[in-house]
């Protein structure tokens, strides 16, 4: 299928908004992408016959143009952004998923002399302090970085850019406060709030079938935007209101 890669004068993730309906409800349009990370807000386009003009014709009436054509891939060594050069795979995302099981798993061993003493709140609170002081760690190698990707499908992020820049943070003061059981009912209503609003985003993008990159663990690995990142929302969400309820019944 014919697919073009083009340089444009998109900005941000309230850009990529901006233009979605067009595209997306384009006929000679089967797939679309905006890689806001790359220098060039790189669009890419695959239909059985789109064209160039199309894609202009498209923009021009939004106020963005087209400043040309991207006929190869951008080299490793000369891309500042290397993962958007690797290829899409779920596996680092799988691998840390599978660590803080684990480790989960083995510190509540230590901590449980006999198997009367296993606590399941416990593991749910060592693993959502694994999951949010990890994940908060690969949007921070890149900060930036993360928050333009992040704009780009985000609901808040798309509309507010700093958004992006402060939900490391968010996620690093969660991991803390769950390893710290610091106010666990309050840490848990925000888990609840800012995991819900993340998932919505994420729902939205996979509905519309757009084809970009998941920046949960930054713009560190190329992780595609799928079901598989709505259950990772999900899941969080379900522990948090799950923690919450037992704190609050």
């Amino acid at each position: 299928m014919p697919t073009l890669r083009l340089k444009t004068n998109l900005r941000c993730g309230a850009c990529v908004a901006k233009i979605q309906p067009a595209f997306d409800s384009a006929s000679e349009i089967t797939r679309w992408s905006a890689d806001l990370t790359n220098p060039d807000k790189i669009l890419t386009v695959e239909g059985p016959q789109v064209t160039r003009g199309q894609v202009e014709n498209l923009l021009k009436p939004l106020d963005y143009k087209v400043l040309g054509e991207v006929n190869e891939p951008i080299p490793a060594a000369e891309n500042p952004d290397l993962a958007a050069t690797k290829p899409a795979t779920y596996f680092p995302l799988l691998l840390i998923l599978a660590y803080l099981l684990g480790a989960t798993a083995l510190l509540e061993i230590a901590l449980s002399p006999s198997s009367a003493d296993y606590s399941v709140m416990r593991c749910m609170r060592h693993f959502m302090a694994g999951f949010f002081l990890v994940f908060s760690f690969f949007k921070l190698l890149n900060l930036q970085a993360f928050a333009d990707a992040y704009e780009s499908y985000d609901i808040i992020a798309a509309k507010w850019h700093p958004w992006g820049l402060i939900y490391p943070w968010i996620e690093l003061a969660l991991g803390a406060a769950y390893l710290a059981n610091f106010q666990p009912i309050l840490t848990n209503a925000v888990t609840l709030v800012v995991m819900g609003i993340s998932t919505l985003g994420v729902v939205q993008t996979v509905l519309a079938k757009r084809q970009i990159r998941c920046a949960c663990l930054g713009t560190v690995f190329n992780l595609p935007m799928s079901s598989v990142t709505i259950i990772e929302d999900l899941l969080m969400v379900a522990m948090s209101l799950v923690m919450l309820s037992m704190f609050t019944y």
